[in-house]
C-alpha cells in the first residue's frame, strides 16, 4: 500500500508542477502569475483577508501578504476596513483587478474545454472523486515529527 500511495503523490507532485506551468501560461498575457492569481480569484469572489486566502490554499500568511501587497502596488487590489477583525483588512478587487481576473479566467475555461475534452467527462469525475478521499485523508492526517 505504501508503494502505491507514494507512486500516487510522485503523481500529484507532478500533475500540481504542470498546473502551475500552465497557469502561468494563462496569466502571463495579463502580466501575472499562477500565484498572483490565485490571490486576485480569492478575492474575485468577495472581499477576503490575507489569513483566510493563505488558509484557503494552505500556504504560508507572509507570502500571500507579499503578493496581495503587490497587486495592491498594481492597482488590482485595494484593502478595506474589515468589520470583523480591527487589523486585518480585507482583500478586495479593483475594477482593474476584475478586467484583468476575467481575461485570465476567460482564457483558463477556453483551456479547461480543451483539457475537458482530451481527457473526459468519466475520468474528470473518477479522478476528481478520488482526489477528494485523498484531500480529506490528508486534511485529518497528522504526520509525526521528528
Amino acid at each position: 500500500m505504501a508503494e502505491a500511495f507514494s507512486t500516487l503523490v510522485v503523481q500529484m507532485l507532478r500533475c500540481d508542477g504542470l498546473l502551475v506551468e500552465a497557469g502561468d501560461r494563462l496569466t502571463r498575457p495579463s502580466g501575472q502569475s499562477s500565484a498572483r492569481w490565485r490571490v486576485l480569484a480569492a478575492a474575485g469572489t468577495a472581499p477576503t483577508s490575507v489569513a483566510d486566502i493563505a488558509r484557503a490554499w494552505n500556504l504560508a500568511r507572509q507570502s500571500v501578504q507579499r503578493l496581495a501587497d503587490a497587486l495592491v502596488g498594481d492597482g488590482l487590489l485595494s484593502y478595506e476596513e474589515n468589520p470583523h477583525h480591527r487589523r486585518a483588512k480585507l482583500a478586495v478587487l479593483t475594477p482593474l483587478g476584475r478586467q484583468v481576473l476575467d481575461e485570465i479566467e476567460a482564457r483558463q475555461h477556453a483551456w479547461a474545454e480543451e483539457m475537458g475534452a482530451r481527457i473526459g467527462a468519466a475520468t474528470i469525475a473518477d479522478v476528481a472523486a478520488g482526489v477528494g478521499v485523498v484531500l480529506d485523508a490528508l486534511s485529518s492526517d497528522a504526520v509525526p515529527e521528528d
